[in-house]
């Protein structure tokens, strides 16, 4: 059995040492995946309870703000294509499952998900998934341009925020804890109460 965030063999007809996905797409044995700069990596079968409510809460407060308004909200499992303009889909290595998206360009969506970099990504991470949360992912939004990146601790009742700056880095987060209100960057009137979050999130 695999790990969340541990590399997977995929028996091929062909060595390949890259999927694209294409390939991604002909897994069809109901394992959850994501694409990694052409590597497959396995996701955890169930989040457990305490992400889960952390994720309903936040949900819920972006979901109620964003009403009758353009940009959408959407949650895992929800793949995200990363990928150059144009490409197709064998041109495609880099496929994630964010925790939370905001997509405010209608443009980008499809029935297979979202192409293209969302304005705001959420990710709730735990010990397994925290290196790459914090280091392979945020390097990819970085890459690719996502606005808004959000890190958020459950077990220390934190939330790391990277903004993307005019030179296109991230640079420092701001670091918030309980029981702090964060604006959110692309939406000013919108402030996320982490008491409210964090308050019965952890087990």
């Amino acid at each position: 059995m695999l790990l969340r965030g541990a590399t997977m063999t995929i028996s091929h007809p062909f060595e390949k040492k890259r999927f694209s996905y294409a390939d991604y797409l002909t897994w069809a044995d109901g394992q959850r995946r994501e694409l990694i700069h052409g590597e497959p990596v396995l996701m955890s079968p169930a989040p457990n309870r305490s992400h889960q409510t952390v994720l309903k809460k936040l949900g819920y407060q972006i979901e109620t703000y964003m009403r009758g308004k353009t940009c959408e909200l959407f949650l895992a499992p929800f793949d995200v294509r990363l990928g150059e303009s144009g490409v197709c889909n064998e041109g495609v290595f880099e496929v994630v499952q964010p925790d939370l998206l905001v997509v405010c360009n209608p443009s980008q969506l499809d029935e297979k998900g979202c192409f293209g970099a969302p304005d705001w990504i959420v990710e709730i991470i735990s010990s397994s998934t925290a290196s790459r949360d914090h280091i392979v992912k945020r390097e990819l939004y970085e890459r690719f341009g996502v606005i808004e990146y959000w890190i958020v601790q459950p077990l220390d009742r934190l939330v790391m925020v990277y903004r993307l700056r005019p030179d296109g880095l991230y640079g420092r987060p701001d670091v918030y804890a309980e029981p702090d209100t964060v604006t959110v960057g692309i939406f000013p009137e919108l402030q996320i109460d982490l008491k409210q979050i964090f308050d019965g999130g952890v087990i």
